[in-house]
């Protein structure tokens, strides 16, 4: 049985070193590469400037700064309906939708846990956003960016509008 887990992969590995001045452009052949170039050094920004021991809400509103600095466009907080077999039976709240694009989760953990990866593709399924990137100001910065092929939930013909398409 499928869960629409067409593929799932980490193009990030945690951890690297905030010191360089120069991050390295990524690959081209990644999805909305472009965007979550804009949005990671961002991310590096917040990180050297508070270091960690922080809350999560006072690197939420720091990124939101940094993002709004940046020129992004964005929705903070954004409210998920959970689908069960074409009705809506939940919901939760997204930390942060870049471009209507990307879906941003943030942690302030000692270091990023399955039960932290398990959350973010929640939300990339419940959604139609395909890209995440997962972000920890813990002991150390920690990044992993994840891909959720989504063509389930494009189609499975939810009397809705998408999420993505609604917000921004």
């Amino acid at each position: 049985m499928s869960h629409g887990f067409a593929r799932i992969s980490a193009d990030q590995e945690d951890g690297w070193s905030l010191g360089l001045a120069v991050m390295n452009t990524p690959p081209r052949s990644l999805r909305h590469s472009d965007l979550t170039a804009k949005i990671i050094p961002n991310f590096c920004y917040v990180y050297s400037e508070l270091g960690q021991g922080f809350l999560k809400s006072t690197y939420a509103a720091a990124l939101v700064v940094a993002l709004e600095e940046s020129g992004l466009g964005f929705a903070r907080e954004l409210s998920v309906p959970v689908w069960f077999r074409g009705r809506a039976v939940g919901q939760y709240y997204a930390d942060l939708m870049v471009e209507r694009v990307v879906l941003l989760e943030w942690k302030a953990a000692g270091t990023l846990e399955s039960a932290h990866e398990a959350q973010l593709l929640n939300d990339l399924r419940a959604t139609e956003v395909e890209v995440g990137p997962l972000l920890n100001f813990g002991v150390r910065p920690q990044l992993r960016r994840f891909l959720f092929d989504n063509e389930k939930n494009k189609i499975r013909g939810n009397p809705f509008e998408s999420v993505a398409r609604a917000s921004a």
